[in-house]
């Protein structure tokens, strides 16, 4: 049976039974590509960087993420993070939103960051969970609530425990939820009782952080996706969140079908953002290069990648 999705005007007392509409971020639902930052020879390529924003405008993407995971964020040194937000900005020219990663596993230095991207221009600030530090969650909403009360840009927590040490628990998100600044989480654990909860505690837009769980994620109550795949195909990614959220359930499987090999197959053969630099290289989009503790593809790899790009007719 087809789920029934309550309209942008329908209140909340005439949804479904179970079904909730965000009351916080909805500006932020649908796709958001995690956007990766060029390099060339060892030096952020702003020339390359602004070529990639011309392709995402051309291409439809409705929100750019700078300088998240897949931006390598944890490499660059604070005035190149600035200047890729402020490069961004400027090359979307307000034809895309912005949602700038601003986080830290320092406090000072998120709020330092997330200032920067309130002046620059950023429509969004996307904070990680402090990392390495692995916080309690008293700290960790210490943490966030420090930021919200620096700054009056919107703020989207993310929660990804696998590279932080630590779970934003959904307690802690709930009491998080009631600061005017939070609007959003993308959400990385990878548990769908997770989202779940996070549905039923907050009135935040829910996104997902995990490619090839966009779609589970979606049928219980997220509303989009930050996507590393969308870095190759956002069109199809965008297809497929707006079927589900328009109730076509079928085409959205089926669209998510045809992306799931690519958010596996393609992505899972090294961390983030090392495949999907390999594919942006053999496509000409920016130069198969990342900075150390990361290392680019061997040629298996490169190969891996090339005919999974072939498979999916982006290249002959």
């Amino acid at each position: 049976m087809t789920p029934v999705r309550p309209s942008a005007d329908d209140s909340l007392s005439n949804s479904p039974p179970g079904l909730r509409m965000p009351t916080k971020g909805r500006e932020f639902a649908g796709c958001t590509v995690a956007l990766v930052t060029p390099f060339r020879d060892g030096a952020v390529d702003e020339d390359g960087l602004r070529r990639l924003v011309e392709w995402h405008i051309e291409q439809g993407t409705p929100i750019l993420s700078p300088v998240g995971t897949t931006g390598e964020s944890p490499t660059l040194s604070h005035e190149e993070h600035e200047r890729v937000i402020a490069t961004v900005i400027e090359a979307a020219s307000g034809r895309a939103k912005v949602m700038a990663g601003t986080g830290s596993n320092s406090t000072a230095e998120a709020i330092r960051l997330t200032r920067f991207a309130a002046r620059a221009g950023a429509d969004a600030a996307l904070s990680v969970a402090p990392y390495y530090n692995r916080p309690n969650q008293e700290g960790l909403y210490r943490h966030f609530a420090a930021i919200a009360e620096a700054v009056e840009i919107p703020i989207v927590l993310y929660n990804i425990p696998a590279r932080t040490g630590r779970n934003v628990e959904p307690e802690t998100i709930e009491r998080l939820a009631k600061l005017g600044p939070i609007v959003a989480v993308k959400e990385a654990s990878g548990s769908l009782d997770q989202v779940s909860e996070l549905v039923t505690r907050t009135d935040l837009t829910i996104l997902s952080g995990d490619d090839s769980l966009t779609l589970p994620m979606l049928s219980v109550g997220a509303e989009g996706v930050v996507s590393v795949v969308g870095n190759l195909v956002p069109r199809d990614v965008m297809a497929m969140v707006e079927a589900y959220r328009a109730g076509r359930v079928e085409e959205a499987r089926d669209r998510h079908a045809r992306l799931f090999p690519m958010s596996r197959d393609l992505l899972g053969l090294a961390p983030n953002p090392i495949p999907v630099k390999a594919a942006l290289a053999l496509l000409g989009r920016c130069r198969n290069e990342v900075r150390l503790p990361l290392c680019p593809l061997d040629e298996r790899g490169v190969e891996i990648v090339r005919l999974n790009l072939v498979r999916n007719g982006l290249l002959t």
